[in-house]
């Protein structure tokens, strides 16, 4: 039950982040670098990756939980950034694709794999405690 509740919101959230990427908002800069569009990007990315990650550790057991699946879920958000920036500039005319974008939900879901990997013993109890709760 857990994992599955897990996909649902890690899916939902990737389809939010897909659309507000790809709309066009009001955008308020100081000149050509903005620090809060980056920090959102940032941000946006460091809870998709936790999204993922939480959906990765509820849905397998944790003798068959690999380091190797949470670099590999981090190495496909990261794509996805990429994906989004160039979909940005070929299907819009209101957006550009911009590498420090890229950089920005790069770092985001990094920082997220550190942390869920330096406190992966207590997300392996909560995941058990949330699971005899469920």
């Amino acid at each position: 039950m857990g994992a599955r509740l897990f996909l649902i919101f890690a899916v939902l959230y990737t389809v939010l982040i897909t659309c507000l990427s790809l709309i066009q908002l009001g955008k308020i800069s100081l000149g050509e670098f903005n620090p809060t569009d980056k920090m959102m990007h940032l941000g946006a990315y460091f809870v998709l990756g936790f999204m993922w990650f939480f959906y990765y550790l509820f849905r397998n057991q944790d003798n068959n939980l690999k380091i190797k699946g949470f670099f590999n879920i981090t190495i496909l958000i990261i794509l996805f950034g990429m994906l989004i920036e160039v979909l940005q500039g070929a299907l819009t005319d209101y957006r550009d694709p911009d590498w420090a974008d890229i950089l920005a939900n790069s770092i985001g879901v990094l920082l997220a794999l550190s942390i869920c990997l330096g406190f992966l013993k207590f997300f392996k109890r909560l995941k058990h405690k949330i699971n005899s709760f469920l």
